[in-house]
């Protein structure tokens, strides 16, 4: 399936929204806003507030948006704003909902509405044609939020996902590395120059990773890449495993439950498991920070740009799983959307919940975009958000957001002429390359939290978190674009 892609021009005329309250006796037959109005209104929200909520809109957008997105309503339900997971009486006001919605729907669709309820939290998605049940679930105090669930944001542009340089993040391209941008260290193994600007090899003097479980959501892992599959236990790297699961459903139907699979088809999630958790050996290849971590991939999303029906389920049900999960400590997500999404954010609250250390990308895209901001997981209070800045200095990367939610930094992108950034194994076999942006900062400073929970493995993640603060370099402050800026991955292990 080839997922259309975020638009790259910048919207320099904004349309202006009304406040019209919507009231019961609307009229059905109102004209359908266009996917242009919609975008606007999104875009508009996203300059003014960094965010966009459809629950601020009126019931007359919504309802426009669920019509260009297959009838899908998500619904958020509970006995609170914050009752984001299942309980008994969650469970009767998720079968109230259900029932009122179908008493507002065409007989025709009675029996075919509802699409998904998740086992975990308080979210179903369900076939809505009727304004007349958006009004009433907006008025009714059990709904903690309606969205259009099959809406897409992004706009279709020229370029194919497997263009690394659009939006998508995808790619499978190789590299002959620069011998200036890495070292050789035993056995035999690539150290990237961006671990020594963090320190990480002297860390491993005192941790690898041994016993910790990195989990990384993304598009996947590569079976052509035998270092992250069969021989990931090679060299110095031992006694640990590497587990793959599939959550995404490759299909532009939304009742489809035909899963795709664990293999990455777009590159991306193969990088930043790599990049955490890569095999040190002697096949002078780029080794990852917790090279003796555990890992467990989940193939969730088609690009990094959370958007589509199935990628917001995707995320969903690989967030789910992982909290129920006792060994997964880390969850790495090099992944988001320009704005929040309910489901999900829920999703995130549920592995916060269960004490998992929740890693966000910032935001990557091309210089002229990056008004956007910090964007959605990155955003939420429940996830550690990190972005890239260039070498030697706090400036950040071409192609990186920043803002007040960012916790931490890494050094990704070189100054020495080169503008090279991070060598990483690549999607196959005995091949590397480079990778960039928020994502690979995200997927080191998972693998540093990694190294950091090995060491001090009784630990809460409070305690991990505040010992990966205190080594960095503006702790005890808090800078307002690179939070408390690049971890020194050894102070953080001492």
């Amino acid at each position: 399936m080839k997922k259309t892609l975020l638009s790259l021009t910048v919207v320099l005329t904004i349309i202006s929204c009304s406040n019209n309250d919507e009231t019961l006796d609307i009229k059905q037959d109102q004209d359908l806003l266009t996917k242009k109005e919609i975008n606007s209104k999104i875009k508009e929200s996203l300059q003014k507030t960094g965010d966009f909520k459809w629950m601020s809109q009126d019931a007359h957008t919504i309802w426009s948006a669920v019509n260009h997105g297959e009838n899908i309503l998500t619904i958020g339900y509970g006995t609170s704003k914050n009752n984001y997971a299942k309980s008994e009486e969650s469970a009767n006001i998720k079968n109230e909902l259900l029932a009122l919605v179908r008493s507002f729907e065409p007989t025709s669709a009675k029996g075919e509405t509802e699409l998904y309820v998740n086992e975990n939290i308080n979210v179903l998605d369900i076939k809505v044609t009727n304004k007349e049940t958006i009004n009433v679930l907006l008025k009714d105090s059990r709904v903690r939020y309606i969205e259009p669930g099959g809406y897409s944001f992004l706009e279709s542009t020229a370029q194919a996902k497997s263009d690394s340089s659009g939006s998508s993040g995808c790619g499978y391209g190789t590299a002959t590395l620069n011998t200036s941008d890495y070292r050789t260290v035993s056995p035999g193994a690539r150290l990237p120059w961006s671990f020594d600007a963090h320190n990480i090899s002297q860390a491993w003097n005192y941790s690898t990773g041994s016993g910790v479980t990195v989990a990384v959501v993304d598009s996947g892992l590569s079976p052509e890449q035998k270092w992250m599959n069969q021989y990931f236990n090679d060299g110095y790297s031992s006694g640990r495993t590497v587990q793959k699961y599939g959550t995404f459903v490759d299909s532009w139907w939304a009742w489809s439950n035909n899963y795709d699979g664990v293999n990455d088809k777009c590159g991306h999630g193969t990088k930043m498991a790599a990049v955490a958790t890569a095999p040190r050996n002697n096949d002078n290849l780029p080794v990852g920070v917790a090279y003796n971590a555990n890992l467990v991939t989940y193939r969730a999303v088609e690009n990094v740009v959370i958007d589509d029906y199935h990628e917001k389920r995707g995320v969903v049900e690989a967030l789910t799983a992982l909290a129920n999960r006792s060994d997964v400590k880390v969850i790495s997500m090099s992944l988001g959307s320009p704005f929040s999404i309910g489901n999900v954010s829920d999703a995130v609250k549920y592995a916060h919940s269960k004490g998992k250390m929740i890693l966000a990308a910032g935001g990557t895209s091309t210089s002229f975009t990056t008004w956007y901001g910090v964007i959605f997981p990155a955003s939420m209070s429940e996830t550690v958000a990190v972005t890239g800045v260039k070498e030697g200095q706090y400036s950040k990367c071409d192609v990186c957001h920043t803002g007040s939610q960012i916790d931490f930094t890494v050094q990704m992108q070189r100054t020495n002429g080169t503008d090279n950034k991070i060598p990483v194994l690549s999607y196959y076999d005995g091949q590397a390359n480079y990778v960039g942006g928020s994502s690979v900062a995200t997927a080191t400073t998972a693998g540093i939290a990694a190294l950091v929970w090995a060491k001090n493995p009784s630990w809460s993640r409070e305690q991990v978190l505040q010992k990966m603060k205190e080594s960095a370099d503006f702790y005890p402050n808090k800078h307002s674009e690179f939070g408390y800026g690049n971890i020194d991955a050894l102070k953080a292990v001492q």
